[in-house]
Order: C-alpha cells, then structure tokens, then sequence
C-alpha cells in the first residue's frame, strides 16, 4: 500500500521506456487503459504481466481511485523449459503452455464492457427510482481509434432504425416488382431504389468500422477484429442484398433473359430482412413491440404469397406455346367478373386488355388473406392444378402461421391484462366474502373502500415481494428511497449514519389508510411510532376531538424511554387517505441497542406530536 500504483520498484533494465511513459500518462490524464509490460520479482527475474488501469469515479465524476488489475502473460511471451519438457521444440513448448493456460487466455479481454454503463433496472422503474440513489461508480467509456464508431452511440442507434426502416421497404417492394415485372422507367422509383442501395452501401463502410460485442461480454474496438468478424459473418449476404439490379434493369436495350434474370435477383435483397432478425432480442421483452411484430409478419407473409399467386396466374393465363387463353385461369375468371376481358390483337399478334395492374394486387392479397386466415368466401377460387397446389401449400402455411401468430397475441393480451384481470377477481372475492359471513353494510362499504383505494395507490404492485427479490444491500437501499421523506423531514434522523438508516429503513412499513380507518382503539397496545407521510387524521378522547395530524406529525409511544408497553388513551381515526410510515417497537428498541450514538441524538430530536400513553397532552 505504501508503493506508487506505476510500479516503477519493479522496474528492470528490459523494462519498454515507451511503456514505462505510457503508464505514467495513463494515471495523470485519469484515464483506461491497458499494457503488456515487463517487471521483476525481487530476485531479479522478469515476469510478463498484463495490466489493467481503471479510474473509479464518484457521483460527482471525479476520480477517487485507481483499479488496477494485473495477469501473468509469461507463458505466452516465452516458453519455459521444465523438466517435463525437456527434448522438446520451442513451438512445441509453447503450444502445451498455451494448452494448460487456456483459462488465462480467456482473461485476458479487455475489461471495456457495455454493462459498466449504469442503466436503471427494471425494479427501479417500477419503484421510481431516481439517479439520485446511489453514486454511480463506473468505468470510462471505451477507448475507441479515431474512425471506430461505438455500436451503442446514439448516432449508430438512428441509423440502425433508418437501415430498419428501409429493409421494410424492400421487403415489400421488391417481391411486388418482380411479380408485376414493373420495368423501372418511372424516374423517380429509380432514383428512390438507387438511393435505398447507397445508403445500404454506406452501411456496410460503417460496419467495418463499428465496434461489436466479443463472446466474453468485452468491447471489441481493434479494426482488425472488426473486419474479420463482418466478413465472417454478415458481409456476403449484405453485399449481395444492395448491388443495383434496378438500374441494369432500366435500360431499354437490354435482353429480356437478361432482364428477367436481374429481376428474379432482386429477391436476394429480401436477405435484408436477416438485419431485422438481429435486434428482434431487444424488442420481445414488450408485449406491444411482440403484437406489432406478429401483426407485420402476418401481413409481409401475405403479400409475398399475394405476388406468388399472381405470378402463377400470368404464368398459366396465356399459352405461349398456342397463344390461346386459359379460361380457367383464376385471371381469366377475375378479368371477365369485372367487366374488363382478355382481347387478341390480330395485327400485333398479342393478347391485350385484362385487370388493371392495381386490381390485380389487391384481388391477390384478398385471396391470400382469406386462406390465410382460414375464411375463403370463394369468389376468387384455384382451377388449375398448379393453382391448387400453391392454395394447399399455402392453407398449411396458414394454419400454422395463424396458429402462431393469434396464439401469441391472445397470451399478449392475457399478460397485458393480467393485472386488471387479478383486480377483479380479487373484488370478486371479497364480494362473496361479505355476502357469505353478513357482513354490514356500512363496514362492507369500508372494505370495497380500502381496497379500490389501496389498488389505486400500489397499482397492484405487491412490494414485499418485490423486495424480497433483491440481494439484502440492494434491498436496504430501495427502503432508505421509498422512506426519504421520513428521513428527511424529521431532524431525529439527521445525524445517523448510512448504516443506521438502512438498518431503519428495513424495519420500515408503508401502510394506506381510507377515510374512516382507525389506526389506533382507545385501550389498545400502542406497539408502533407512526409518522405521517400525507393526509389528515383526528384524535378522539372521550368523545371529542382533541387534535389533528397532519402531514410530518408523529404519534405513538416514547418506547426509548418507557419500559412498559402503553396503552392508546385516544382513538386516532383517518380523515382522509393517508400514507403512514410506522416502525415496530421491537425494530426500533433492536436499532438503538446497537446503534447507541444515534439513540441519544433520536431520543432528543424525536418530539411525538400526539403521545397516546399520557391523557392530557398538548400538541407540540
């Protein structure tokens, strides 16, 4: 402890200045970083360590100390002969110490992970904790080359939405266009897919240059690395995705083999869709973000098998081979229902007319949706054999897509519901409870009173057992937040130590009171000290009302200072909802015991408002 944290006693004659320097900046400039250095042992012999520097800062950001952490690299940096290696090859040497130091080598990832970020749990949520907690002790963000950009920023954050945006888009345009054979003449539908690519373009310069998660849970931010792992794995597939088939495709002399080869390699950009695939784990924790999912998947499913459909029926309503119609072509049928049939054109030798290109989608999406959702009303109907083929394949997709999908959606709904649905049948409950045992009216009322209060209050939250979640440190913490404002407000408090007031706080219950509610009957044992959070409560002594408690008021019993157990002289009875903070006489006495430095300054800044042992009292 008494030794500078640089190490500079073990020093040696091979110890890198450079390195040495690099250390020394490191713990002036406050910073995280990481060095392979050379020291020595006191009896003079080199040891290769691998050492780790991290600031530690307050709530305030400042630096109060350094974590350094040091691992032994001096098989990796030189084999060592021993005697059950004698005779053999350096290479071989080697290869057994790295063998037999695997778990070293698994250590030995930089310590810049994105959980040091300090994020609010989900208990915190619910509990409505603050940043103002806890001091936040965190590490530095990662120390990142000029042109790596940290895959967590808020810049790579909207860009990932914008590529999320844009693969929607090409999901569903792409299969339209190769279905409809929509040649993009239409300028301005080029330029939008032209610009679609680039972007897509740019995005694979930015994963090149993007920092990732490596197996251990570290920061990876070394560009070697990075290339390595995009094109291991999704490089190909993101290359392939946004080569610009669009602009081929628009020129008027091309072939049309080679036109409707580049059109049917359009569909390689659907492997967009792999893109979506890799931040679905973000989301499935919502059950709204999982509903609108399934609802997407639902309607993307039918769109491709509405092209699909139409595909097979361009295919089978002309025969190129006799140039004669089909008329039982499910277009031929469509074509003559709405009024606008199939005509040959004798001079150019074609056939002309038929649905629009608009109605012929929208007929197509009607007829998939209705198989898919199990419905048919069999307006639109397969003839061919290939077109029942596709219809049974796509029945089958159905139901096990429908199954999947509405299955999903009604336990969506039961969880999202779940706690109005424990509301209701807990009032059920106690409906029958009072029918069955006649209980009056007036005290009934009083019940449904509580509980729809209390409900209202807690939003059926059950803090005990949330609590009872939480390792013990954690959970003192959250009881010193959830009674601050008893801390707070009343000065019997101010001069006790953290410790004392998580052991407090612990002992602490939250109690809600309805108008009418009596928290203390004349005659009683008075066995808490009860402070008032909010609300209004009266004290009644023969019959009549001698005080009113208000928030910050105390009541109860000098238990410090008497040793008997008292008995209420008043009745206290709650006006309106009140919150009540009460502490048990035994908690408390076990509190002071222990901490007697704090029991001398609570028992002479602690003045009770109502003391209910004593007849006769004045308010304070």
């Amino acid at each position: 402890m008494q030794k500078s944290s640089t190490c500079s006693f073990m020093y040696g004659e091979l110890t890198d200045k450079k390195t040495i320097e690099k250390v020394r900046q490191t713990f002036d400039n406050y910073e995280s970083n990481c060095f392979e250095v050379l020291l020595y042992k006191k009896n003079r012999t080199p040891v290769w360590f691998y050492m780790q520097i991290a600031p530690i800062r307050n709530e305030h950001e400042k630096v109060v100390l350094f974590l350094c952490t040091f691992k032994d690299i001096t098989l990796f940096k030189q084999p060592i002969e021993d005697d059950s290696t004698k005779g053999w090859t350096k290479f071989a040497r080697l290869t057994r110490a790295l063998t037999n130091s695997r778990s070293v080598l698994q250590q030995l990832t930089p310590m810049n992970k994105t959980e040091v970020v300090h994020k609010h749990s989900r208990l915190a949520e619910v509990l409505q904790l603050g940043s103002d907690i806890l001091p936040q002790y965190k590490q530095e963000a990662p120390k990142t080359p000029p042109h790596i950009i940290l895959h967590y920023c808020a810049f790579k954050t909207t860009w990932d939405w914008v590529i999320l945006i844009l693969t929607f888009y090409t999901a569903i345009m792409v299969p339209y266009n190769v279905s409809f054979k929509t040649k993009q003449n239409n300028i301005a539908w080029l330029v939008l897919d032209s610009v679609v690519d680039v972007i897509f373009l740019v995005d694979i310069v930015l994963n090149f240059h993007t920092t990732f998660v490596g197996p251990g849970g570290e920061v990876i931010s070394d560009p070697k690395l990075i290339r390595m792992n995009y094109l291991k794995t999704w490089f190909v597939i993101d290359l392939l995705s946004c080569l610009p088939y669009d602009i081929i495709n628009a020129f008027e002399n091309v072939d049309e083999g080679i036109s409707s080869l580049f059109s049917s390699l359009k569909v390689v950009r659907l492997l967009r869709l792999g893109r979506v695939a890799r931040k679905l784990d973000h989301y499935l924790e919502y059950g709204a973000a999982v509903l609108v999912l399934l609802v997407c998947v639902f309607g993307l499913v039918a769109h491709w098998l509405a092209c699909i459909w139409y595909s097979i029926g361009d295919y089978e309503v002309i025969d190129e081979v006799t140039n004669t119609i089909q008329i039982d072509s499910w277009l031929y049928q469509l074509a003559l229902s709405i009024g606008t049939p199939y005509r040959y054109n004798t001079s150019a030798g074609i056939w002309e007319g038929g649905p629009s290109k608009d109605s012929l989608y929208v007929s197509s999406l009607y007829f998939t949706m209705t198989s898919l959702t199990t419905i048919g009303f069999g307006n639109i109907a397969p003839t061919t054999d290939v077109e029942k083929m596709f219809s049974v394949a796509m029945m089958m997709v159905g139901s096990l897509l429908y199954a999947t999908i509405f299955g999903n959606v009604t336990t969506i709904f039961q969880q999202m519901y779940a706690n109005t649905n424990r509301y209701h049948e807990m009032l059920n409950n106690v409906r029958d409870f009072l029918k069955l045992y006649q209980v009056p009216k007036g005290l009934s009322e009083r019940v449904m009173d509580y509980i729809v209060s209390t409900w209202s209050m807690s939003k059926g939250i059950d803090t005990e057992k949330v609590l009872s979640i939480c390792p013990k440190d954690m959970r003192a913490d959250i009881c010193v937040h959830l009674n601050r404002k008893v801390f707070n407000e009343h000065p019997a408090f101010r001069l006790a130590s953290d410790g004392c007031l998580r052991a407090l706080a612990v002992e602490f219950q939250t109690i809600h009171c309805a108008p009418g509610d009596l928290i203390y009957h004349a005659g009683e044992s008075v066995d808490a000290l009860c402070f008032v959070v909010s609300g209004s409560l009266e004290v009644i002594q023969d019959d009549e009302v001698v005080a009113i408690l208000g928030k910050g008021d105390v009541f109860g019993d000098i238990f410090w200072k008497e040793t008997t157990l008292a008995h209420a002289c008043a009745n206290v009875r709650a006006l309106t909802y009140c919150d009540l903070h009460i502490i048990k006489r035994e908690a408390l006495l076990k509190v002071l015991d222990f901490y007697t430095a704090f029991a001398n300054s609570f028992s002479r800044n602690l003045t009770l408002t109502c003391n209910l042992r004593k007849r006769g009292w004045s308010m304070a």
